[in-house]
């Protein structure tokens, strides 16, 4: 019976653990899609 809960519960983690990976892939790919920020000062010369 123990063993039975104990699978219950692994498999229950297993699509939490899975979920969240897929979500920090997902922010992974993401944040390299975007472009560099620019620094200030760039920014600042490029106006004049």
């Amino acid at each position: 019976m123990t063993a039975d809960a104990a699978i219950f519960v692994s498999k229950r983690l297993q699509r939490a653990a899975v979920a969240v990976l897929c979500i920090m892939l997902a922010q992974f790919v993401l944040a390299s899609c975007e472009a560099e920020p620019t620094p200030m000062a760039a920014r600042e010369a490029a106006a004049f």
